[in-house]
């Protein structure tokens, strides 16, 4: 038996004055959902002010660079660098450093007369593969390009991560480097992962100095922000000492500004900015040779790192400044433009639920649209920095429409059953069942990825925030076989998939939490009966 808000009134209070209470309680909770609103994107894109890492008096040593625009790959057919992006890539850089790392000889052609022009020197890479004809052109191309620009070129690196990658083997790569060796003047190394260098020892002998990858994210064991550079300072004084008086070039390091979280090493702007400035801090304190990865965002790399992989840049693909070496930085830059969304989502439930009618209803209705502003954009910041392919943006659609129908569900559900609102309203009941499927497959599909594939997937929590609330607070009818194994499938990859994550992975609990509401909100629509 449904009990009303008049059956609750205390004796002698009369409807209106029930239906002024409501009228304040609808207030109260509508300044409490702004408020949540305004506070949670804030709350994100705060400025965080840090020791500047550059200025106009103080250039950094080196930074990779890679020449593609923001919808460019090393993969395209045909391949095309434009010098003009070039020439404007590296008048940039040049206000902040002194030199440049690549990693390719193809299409670079014109780089070296552009780094004279603009006063940067150059440590030029040969690219190494498993093909020994497309080496040779590139170790060609390489020893040619040094002995024309010796003013220029300050070192040439043969190969970068071919020991990792298994595409050569030690005595190979050691054989190219003496062939380098012998034909140019600069000094010659190879860049790899640090551990590679202590698996193959027998490249050390073979060059001029080491040039040794560090990058704490990428590590087994990864380090979180704050033991980030310790683990550098660790492993740069170990080279130091085994391979001594070798010098040792750091030739990436480095810490991404998006993506997921591995174990306790979290990928955001602030604590990109963290890394970089501390490193260099660091490194120009201890008298290290240095060069950060990278330049440029190159989204490219989350087809194959995911998100991770296309936001290491000190400046986002479209040549932005993102606050890494200097100045404030923020984690989410477009926090106004998610905040004016929310809004709308905001303003928009309220207008679907109408006049309240009960305290419940008013005290509900703002709240749950702050909720779905708050996660609903967050969803879409998410799918900003991930969505790679066409059927990944379809999926983002999806579950935004389901958002957004759960949401005009429950909205419809608080408010007067007359008129068009009664109309939605069953409509959307009648449907309430597959709503429920859809969510419940999804999540499904998102926990079996981050259980048997999870190294470059994002955790999806905030796209099913109000969806578990919802059913979890008022349970529909649902196909019970079905919903039975997605509630299963949910259930069991919630425990493997926190074992794979670590315990301190703050975004691997996050996900475990909505996950168990989802267990529970489908469970409780198990349990409801068809009418």
């Amino acid at each position: 038996m449904q009990v009303t808000c008049a059956a609750l009134l205390p004796h002698g209070l009369t409807m209106s004055a029930t239906y002024r209470f409501s009228f304040a309680a609808y207030l109260f909770a509508c300044l409490l959902g702004l408020f949540a609103l305004g506070g949670f994107w804030y709350g994100l894109g705060k400025p965080v002010i840090l020791p500047d890492a550059a200025s106009a008096t103080h250039k950094l040593q080196c930074a990779s660079y890679t020449p593609f625009d923001k919808d460019q790959s090393p993969f395209d057919v045909p391949f095309n660098l434009r010098p003009e992006r070039m020439d404007a890539d590296l008048a940039l850089l040049s206000k902040s450093f002194e030199c440049i790392r690549t990693y390719s000889m193809t299409g670079l052609e014109a780089l070296p007369d552009l780094a004279r022009k603009h006063g940067l020197k150059l440590m030029i890479g040969a690219w190494v593969n498993s093909n020994p004809v497309d080496t040779e052109k590139e170790v060609d191309l390489l020893i040619a390009s040094a002995n024309a620009n010796p003013d220029v070129v300050s070192a040439v690196i043969v190969g970068n991560e071919t020991l990792l990658r298994k595409e050569v083997t030690g005595a190979q790569l050691a054989k190219l480097i003496n062939k380098v060796k012998s034909q140019v003047k600069q000094p010659v190394t190879y860049a790899d992962v640090w551990e590679f260098w202590l698996k193959h020892p027998e490249i050390a002998p073979a060059v001029d100095f080491l040039t040794i990858h560090l990058l704490p994210y990428w590590e087994d064991d990864p380090s979180n922000i704050d033991a980030a550079l310790q683990h550098v300072a660790e492993v740069r004084q170990v080279f130091g000492n085994k391979f001594a008086p070798k010098d040792i070039l750091i030739g990436e390091t480095g810490w991404p500004s998006e993506g997921r979280q591995r174990e306790t090493a979290l990928p955001s702007r602030v604590n990109e900015a963290k890394f970089i400035r501390g490193f260099v801090a660091m490194a120009e304190q201890q008298g290290w040779h240095y060069n950060l990865i990278e330049a440029f965002d190159q989204p490219w790399k989350r087809a194959s790192e995911g998100a991770v992989g296309g936001y290491w840049g000190l400046f986002d693909a479209d040549r932005q400044d993102k606050g890494v070496l200097a100045g404030p930085v923020t984690n989410v830059p477009y926090w106004s433009q998610w905040l004016a969304v929310g809004g709308l989502i905001f303003i928009g439930t309220l207008l679907l639920g109408g006049r309240v009618r009960t305290t419940r209803a008013a005290l509900v209705l703002p709240l749950l649209g702050a909720l779905a502003a708050c996660s609903i954009g967050a969803w879409g910041d998410l799918a900003r920095v991930t969505t790679r392919f066409t059927s990944e943006w379809l999926w983002v659609g999806l579950l935004t429409v389901l958002n957004l129908l759960v949401l005009a569900h429950a909205a419809l559900a608080l408010s007067p059953r007359d008129g068009w609102r009664g109309q939605a309203f069953d409509l959307l009941e009648r449907r309430a069942g597959w709503l429920v499927a859809t969510a419940g497959f999804a999540a499904a599909v998102m926990m079996l990825e981050l259980v048997f594939d999870p190294r470059y997937r994002s955790f999806p929590s905030v796209a099913f925030i109000v969806p578990a609330l919802v059913y979890l607070c008022r349970p529909v009818s649902v196909p019970r076989r079905e919903i039975a194994l997605l509630t299963f499938i949910i259930g069991a990859g919630i425990a493997p998939q926190l074992f794979r994550e670590g315990l301190l992975n703050q975004q691997a609990w996050g996900w475990a939490l909505v996950s168990v509401l989802m267990v529970v909100a489908l469970w409780r629509c198990l349990r409801v009966r068809k009418v």
